[in-house]
C-alpha cells in the first residue's frame, strides 16, 4: 500500500475552519475504491498544524486519487488557508492495513 503523512500549517484565521474547509475533499477521497483511510488529526503542541494520515491500496489507486477532479480542486482551494507548503512523507509499504502493536497488548473487558 501507499502510506502518506502530510502536515498542514494553517493561517490563524483558517485554523478553526480547516475541518470544514477540507470536508468535501475528505468525503470524496474516502469514497474512492482504492482509498484505505483518510484521517485528520491536530497537533497538541501547535494547534495550527493538522496532520493527515492516508493510505491507498496500490500505485494505481494513488494515481486515481491524484488525477481525480476532487484532488485537483483541493490543490487549488487549500493553499488559501495555509501558512506554508505542506510537508509530506509518502512510502510504499508491504501491508494491507493496520496491524496490532507488538510491544503492547490491551485486554478489553
Amino acid at each position: 500500500m501507499i502510506f502518506i503523512v502530510v502536515q498542514f500549517e494553517t493561517k490563524p484565521e483558517w485554523t478553526e475552519r480547516w475541518p470544514e474547509h477540507v470536508a468535501e475533499f475528505t468525503a470524496n477521497t474516502r469514497a474512492e475504491a482504492g482509498n484505505l483511510w483518510f484521517e485528520w488529526s491536530r497537533s497538541l503542541e501547535d494547534r495550527s498544524v493538522y496532520v493527515l494520515l492516508e493510505a491507498f491500496r496500490d500505485d494505481e489507486a494513488g494515481g486515481d486519487h491524484v488525477n481525480s477532479d476532487h484532488f485537483k480542486k483541493a490543490m487549488k482551494e487549500l493553499p488559501q488557508a495555509l501558512a506554508s507548503t505542506p510537508k509530506i512523507i509518502s512510502q510504499t509499504v508491504d501491508a494491507t492495513g493496520w496491524g496490532e502493536m507488538g510491544e503492547m497488548s490491551v485486554d478489553a473487558q
